[in-house]
């Protein structure tokens, strides 16, 4: 598709919107910026408003077909468990990362989801961080380069990500209510460095706000984090979702840019929004800047989704990829050696001890982005870490 031809899309689309958003009342806009339950957005048909799904992870596409949870209580569809980012950001390889989010922004496809929940840039400020796992890197610039690499690589799919968490998300020990404090450089060069370059480079089509406080001010309200950096300095013209549970204060989170507030189904805030408006406390224009955003990402997507019915995805190329980096990042990049210590291995859904993959795990894959993880088959002799 030529310049031109975006650029009229882009036209037809924000006219669509203006269109649709002349039309809802206060309320509707309002009950849009809340998730429909779990992992959907809300619809509203009378306005060909649609429903999309959003949905976990980094690591594989983790979609629930009935019961959802943050936990992976409830069974997943079957997918590609691939490595996770504290076994990809030891290969300083972002052409893998980039055939990594390409293969998920598929997987995404063939099930009709919108947007995958990932990557995660968070620098790994910590070792007890429960949250390790799925980050690349305690430095910015190499978790910078390998999400931009897993952000193109899903987007060119179609399928949106959704950059997370923003920001100075490094810690899981009460994430509900910590304050991350610290200087306006150590925020930037360090926290805030490699949500830049992705941002800047990949343009992701959402960035999710974390649970913290930052600076004493939670990210869900924070107008300096989620409006001043990231719209008015980086040029962030995406959506940006909560975590699931991360809203703060409805009212201040309209006012700070906070769109999409997830997961939906509770009315929380609601009530309190529609009054603010009602005695100018809050500015309509606020709330039709967030429903607008909302707008833009589900009315983009729904058609991506429509073009892909039908799709499916090479489940033996998928495997291909997954499979060697799996292998080698468990014996500490291939240096296997006889007689060294022998670690049981665990990986989310595949053997890891080069013999034939493993099946994908036959409940998905689990957790917040974690992988379900089950014994392989072998052992694998590694050098020590």
């Amino acid at each position: 598709m030529t310049n031109e031809e975006n650029q009229k899309n882009r036209e037809k689309l924000d006219d669509r919107v203006k269109g649709i958003l002349r039309q809802m009342s206060t309320a509707e806009k309002i009950r849009l910026c809340s998730g429909k339950d779990f992992w959907h957005t809300a619809e509203f048909p009378q306005y060909g408003i649609p429903s999309v799904m959003i949905t976990d992870g980094p690591t594989g596409l983790r979609k629930q077909r009935a019961d959802a949870d943050m936990l992976g209580i409830n069974e997943a569809v079957p997918t590609t468990c691939f490595p996770t980012a504290v076994t990809t950001g030891q290969s300083w390889d972002p052409d893998l990362l980039r055939r990594i989010g390409g293969a998920i922004g598929e997987e995404a496809k063939e099930e009709q989801v919108a947007a995958v929940l990932g990557p995660g840039v968070n620098i790994k400020r910590n070792p007890l961080c429960g949250r390790n796992f799925e980050y690349f890197s305690e430095d910015p610039l190499l978790a910078g380069r390998m999400g931009t690499a897993w952000v193109q690589g899903l987007e060119e799919t179609g399928i949106g990500t959704s950059l997370k968490h923003f920001a100075a998300n490094s810690q899981e020990y009460r994430r509900f209510s910590s304050d991350s404090q610290m200087d306006e450089r150590t925020l930037r060069e360090l926290y805030l460095a490699a949500f830049e370059m992705v941002v800047k480079e990949a343009a992701p089509a959402t960035v999710m706000c974390a649970y913290p406080k930052l600076n004493g001010v939670y990210c869900s309200d924070n107008g300096k984090l989620l409006t001043d950096i990231l719209r008015k300095e980086w040029g962030f013209q995406g959506m940006v979702v909560t975590d699931w549970g991360a809203l703060n204060d409805r009212v201040k989170a309209f006012e700070a840019g906070c769109d999409l507030s997830m997961p939906g189904g509770s009315g929380y805030g609601e009530k309190e929004a529609e009054k603010a408006v009602r005695d100018g406390t809050l500015k309509e224009k606020d709330v039709d800047a967030c429903t607008g955003r909302i707008l833009q990402f589900v009315l983009k997507e729904e058609e991506v989704l429509r073009k892909a019915q039908g799709f499916r995805y090479d489940r033996e190329q998928h495997r291909r990829i997954a499979r060697p980096y799996s292998a080698d990042a468990a014996c500490a990049g291939g240096r296997c050696h006889e007689g060294l210590p022998v670690y049981p291995v665990l990986r989310g859904g595949w053997q890891c001890d080069r013999g034939e993959p493993a099946e994908p795990a036959p409940r998905g894959i689990r957790g917040g982005q974690g992988g379900c993880f089950r014994r392989a088959s072998g052992f694998l002799r590694i050098r020590g870490l």
